[in-house]
């Protein structure tokens, strides 16, 4: 009865001076304001699809995608977390049942007195924890919150690598193109090279001359070194997301895929429901909330019910009655009375990191919009500058070609010529940055987007 008392005056102490956190994950809708419609809307008219792999009708970016997402190391550890969130979920809910064991002995004793004699014991013994505060609830609920986290950062990390193979494949493309134009430009900074050895041998070229066209054909000699490392580099990169060795001997399409397919933006509120990461983060924040729970649960005292029965007997075959001869039935009471104040300061440290879980997913979700206005605003900068640069080309281009032959009558110097080459392979290069850069960019705003794969 004393006992009973104590127990009850110190639960009431801790529970009139300590209240259980508010929930932050009831505060989302605070978290921030969205807009009716993203800033950014005008899109081309194209195909609009659903998924990653549906952007580009290329079988064989379609087939390396789905080698890195069944052989990525790194893709399958994620899953292999998500796995043991499962089982971590069903260990953690398992401690709301009562748990039932059986236990056997057997013993020989005996003395110089009396004859040896054996003895055997059998017994099931049965246990539950009373969760008269919800301690084991919480615990539950933020386990399952866990797994929740699992599978969520599972599904990004498979959007993830997709996106990183489909970029990692343009960017090889793009180094190859490079390397051709590198080859491009070696050779003909060579064939301007050979027309001024020729001028110079019959007097109509200088030695300053002769030194700029050297110094232009070795420095295109020394740019396509370059560009054959960045292409082996690139292959090497797409090796590695595929989970095989990284070797450079994977080569790239000599096409580019066809722009003529995207994804539908939606509204803005949809972007909260489709992208996994802010899944992820929301799941944090109901996981630290049941932790605040359990911490909260855990000033208070734990009841433990304890039940034995069985059987004893010197004759094995006895064991097998049904009926036990040996019983015990049993309560436990273990409550908190002096500490130094830890489980208050645990409760304390539980609610600010619910806290922090509130504040990560303000943050990824503000990181989310501002990933898909730069994608969408992006869609239209990239087209215009494109379609300038490729009109740039075709006039540096006929410059170019109107400049070799005022050169060969005399009407401008070596100088001129030259810099109106380089022209045309400068523009030339930032067209082909410009169409990977598109096309990444495509993929950048599915994936902003939370297009699933």
């Amino acid at each position: 009865m004393h006992a009973a008392r104590l127990v009850l005056s110190v639960s009431l102490l801790l529970g009139g001076c300590v209240g259980l956190p508010d929930k932050q994950a009831d505060k989302i809708e605070e978290a921030l304001t969205t807009p009716s419609s993203y800033q950014t809307e005008t899109l081309p008219q194209l195909q609009v699809v659903a998924t990653l792999l549906e952007l580009f009708d290329d079988p064989a970016l379609t087939q390396l995608t789905e080698q890195a997402l069944a052989n990525n190391p790194d893709l399958l550890r994620t899953y292999a977390q998500m796995e043991e969130a499962g089982f971590n979920f069903q260990k953690t809910r398992g401690r709301l049942l009562p748990s039932l064991s059986g236990n056997g002995s057997a013993s020989r004793s005996g003395s110089e007195q009396a004859a040896s004699r054996n003895q055997y014991t059998a017994s099931l013994d049965a246990r539950w924890e009373v969760d008269l505060w919800g301690e084991l609830r919480s615990q539950s609920r933020a386990s399952a919150a866990d797994l929740a986290v699992a599978e969520a950062r599972y599904e990004s990390s498979r959007q993830s690598l997709a996106a990183q193979t489909m970029q990692a494949w343009f960017n090889l493309i793009a180094a190859e193109k490079r390397l051709a134009l590198a080859e491009k430009e070696r050779d003909s900074f060579t064939s301007t090279l050979n027309l001024v050895e020729r001028r110079y041998q019959s007097g109509t070229a200088t030695s300053t001359d002769l030194a700029l066209a050297q110094t232009d054909a070795a420095s295109a000699g020394g740019d396509y070194i370059v560009r054959q490392r960045e292409r082996d580099e690139r292959a090497r990169t797409v090796k590695s997301l595929l989970g095989t060795y990284p070797d450079d001997t994977l080569e790239g399409s000599n096409h580019w895929p066809e722009l003529n397919r995207t994804v539908p933006a939606g509204l803005p509120s949809e972007l909260l429901l489709a992208r996994p990461d802010i899944i992820a983060a929301y799941q944090n924040i109901r996981a630290a909330d049941a932790r605040s729970g359990v911490a909260y649960a855990d000033l208070f005292p734990s009841f433990t019910l304890t039940a034995s029965g069985g059987r004893s007997s010197d004759t094995l075959s006895d064991l097998g009655r049904s009926a036990f001869d040996v019983w015990s039935l049993a309560g436990q009471v273990v409550a908190p009375i002096f500490e130094g104040g830890q489980r208050r300061a645990e409760l304390g440290a539980a609610a600010l990191r619910a806290e922090q879980a509130y504040q990560n997913y303000r943050s990824v979700v503000i990181q989310a919009f501002q990933e898909v206005e730069d994608a969408l605003q992006a869609e239209t900068y990239l087209a215009q500058e494109e379609a300038t640069r490729l009109n740039a080309l075709e006039a540096a281009r006929r410059a170019a070609s109107r400049s070799q032959r005022d050169y060969e009558s005399g009407l401008i110097d070596l100088l001129d010529f030259l810099q109106a080459q380089r022209r045309v392979f400068n523009i030339e290069a930032q067209t082909i940055n410009l169409r990977n850069e598109r096309l990444s960019n495509r993929v950048s705003l599915a994936l902003a987007l939370g297009k699933g794969v």
